[in-house]
Parts: C-alpha cells; sequence; structure tokens
C-alpha cells in the first residue's frame, strides 16, 4: 500500500488555521509563539524545496510543540474553564486546539515522508544497543558512481567537449 502524498502547504495552512482559532480565547501567548514559529520553519521548508535541513527543523518543531501543546492544555485550560465568560467561543477554542493537537502526530508522519523524498536519512547508532533496533537502509545498487563512469569511457573525461571539433550550425 503506498503512502498518498500530501502537500507541505496543506499541512502547514491546516495547522495555521486551527492555531489562529485555538488562540482565541484561552491560550497564551507562548502557545501562538511556539505554533507559530514552527509554522514559519514550515514555510521554509516550502520556500526550499531541495532542503533537507528545512524539513527536518520543521519535524523537530512540530514534535517539540506536541509536548508543549501537552503541557499548555494541562496548566491552562482548569484555570480558563473557570474564568470563561463566553462559554461557546471557549469550547470551540479549546476543540480547534485539541484537533490541531490530534493531527500533529500525522503531519509528522507526513513531514517524515517528505523528508525521505529529499534524501534525507534516518541513522542512529545505538553502540552496543544497536542490534535491539530494527534499521531502515537504502538499496543503492541502481546508483552508479563518478569513477565507474570514466573508467567506462576509457580514459580521460571531457566534460565541456574542449578540443573537439563539431560542424557548425546551419540556420
Amino acid at each position: 500500500m503506498e503512502i498518498p502524498a500530501i502537500n507541505l502547504k496543506a499541512i502547514v495552512v491546516v495547522h495555521w488555521l486551527l492555531t489562529v482559532w485555538g488562540c482565541m480565547a484561552w491560550l497564551p501567548p507562548s502557545y501562538a509563539w511556539g505554533n507559530f514559529t514552527m509554522l514559519a520553519v514550515g514555510v521554509w521548508a516550502i520556500a526550499h524545496r531541495d532542503s533537507i535541513d528545512a524539513v527536518v527543523m520543521f519535524l523537530l518543531g512540530m514534535v517539540v510543540s506536541i509536548l508543549t501543546d501537552i503541557i499548555h492544555f494541562g496548566i491552562f485550560y482548569p484555570t480558563a474553564e473557570a474564568l470563561v465568560e463566553r462559554r461557546d467561543t471557549f469550547r470551540f477554542s479549546v476543540g480547534m486546539a485539541i484537533l490541531s493537537l490530534l493531527l500533529k502526530p500525522v503531519s509528522c508522519f507526513f513531514v517524515y515522508q517528505m523528508y525521505r523524498e529529499r534524501g534525507g536519512e534516518y541513522n542512529v547508532n545505538f553502540g552496543k544497543w544497536n542490534y535491539c533496533f530494527p534499521t531502515v537502509t537504502r538499496n543503492r545498487d541502481a546508483y552508479q558512481s563518478i569513477d565507474q563512469q570514466e573508467q567506462q569511457s576509457g580514459g580521460t573525461a571531457n566534460p565541456f567537449g574542449q578540443g573537439e571539433t563539431k560542424p557548425a550550425r546551419s540556420y
């Protein structure tokens, strides 16, 4: 079964909208700063399509924001519930913040797939405990190194065609 391709723009827009709605009634500025900073890194990952670093930073930001969101909800929900006058707005805001939190692990999975597509590899060495963890390796048999290419051409490579005479173009 193949994993569907989810656009990075869609992930950023959905989390941006849910974060805006989550901040409407009860969450502190630290929640907004943390999530919007993570989304800014997501915009960086969109702008630099070939950058592995941007995707890794976005992925790590998503993972860290999952932990900080849980802490924010645990600390601020009990106090905000007692002080809120507009009950419907509070419930909507809480629902959107929780929905954003529930979607973040799924988004992390898709961002990790984008990381792999951009050429990133997850190599962690656990020393003597390495046999306990499964390893993921890529099949590099289809790749041909540059050295092999030069050996097959039978001599020195001439990448720019210097010294070769070419017929003149007729227009």
